[in-house]
């Protein structure tokens, strides 16, 4: 099947302040950054990758206009880094609304063989990382006092078991259960807090390094036949970013076709 016409921004964030974590590059994170944009927000992106983040910052301003586009390098790993990230959309904007917990670290390896410091790395990033992000933004929020969402990324694997991939599942299981947490927490304050679990979701350079055969194995799953474009995954993060979803939160919304 086909991949359906990219939708239009509608000013559905317009004049909204957005942080947004891992969003260098094609994938998730970046397509968000731009949907964001084009929903009329500001944003504050951070990266671990210092040199693609000062690019995908270059090419957003360039289109959108570098008042509205801000970037600090951000590992999601280090308390330090985080406070930075989140002190510079207060600085630059001088509030915070809309937060994307992307930062995400995947991995392949049996559980029997696996090392703790492979299963530590992926629990760090994946899950303390989101942990680091969601507690800065709620801080932030409760001190202003002005309400805020917070969307998470997770995944359909923290339902669905899968081999070799233990570590990256406890992850976002529990990257699920704090999205829920906070969400009870969060509301005395007006803020929501939910996620978005994707099945499969590829961009061009991660085609490049899968096998056509894991691929082929992948999509076979889907019931569309093909895998989800990040601006797709995106869509459904500015619904859960926007007034449309405003009754919604403690939600994990799968973003999948899988049949299997």
């Amino acid at each position: 099947m086909n991949t359906p016409g990219y939708v239009p921004g509608h000013g559905l964030l317009k004049d909204r302040t957005a942080v947004v974590t891992a969003a260098a590059g094609a994938g998730i994170g970046g397509a968000t950054a731009r949907r964001l944009l084009e929903e009329g927000a500001r944003i504050v992106i951070g990266d671990a990758h210092a040199r693609r983040l000062k690019e995908t910052e270059e090419a957003l301003a360039a289109e959108f206009g570098a008042d509205r586009v801000t970037s600090l390098p951000c590992d999601v790993t280090d308390e330090d880094q985080v406070q930075a990230l989140f002190a510079r959309a207060e600085q630059t904007h001088g509030r915070l609304d809309i937060v994307v917990n992307n930062a995400g670290l995947g991995g392949t390896a049996a559980l029997a063989d696996m090392t703790d410091e492979q299963w530590s790395r992926v629990l760090d990033v994946t899950l303390n990382g989101t942990f680091r992000c969601t507690r800065a933004a709620l801080r932030s929020f409760r001190a202003s006092g002005g309400g805020g969402v917070i969307v998470n990324n997770a995944s359909v694997i923290g339902w669905r078991a899968q081999t070799g991939q233990a570590h990256y599942a406890a992850a976002k299981a529990g990257v699920m259960a704090l999205t829920r947490c906070a969400a009870l927490e969060a509301a005395e304050f007006g803020v929501r807090v939910n996620a978005v679990a994707p099945s499969l979701a590829m961009h061009p350079h991660l085609v490049k390094v899968t096998s056509e055969e894991l691929l082929a194995e992948l999509t076979a799953r889907e019931a569309f036949g093909r895998y989800a474009e990040p601006w797709e995954v995106a869509n459904v993060i500015v619904f859960l970013a926007s007034a449309y979803s405003s009754y919604m939160t403690g939600e994990t919304v799968s973003v999948s076709s899988q049949h299997a």
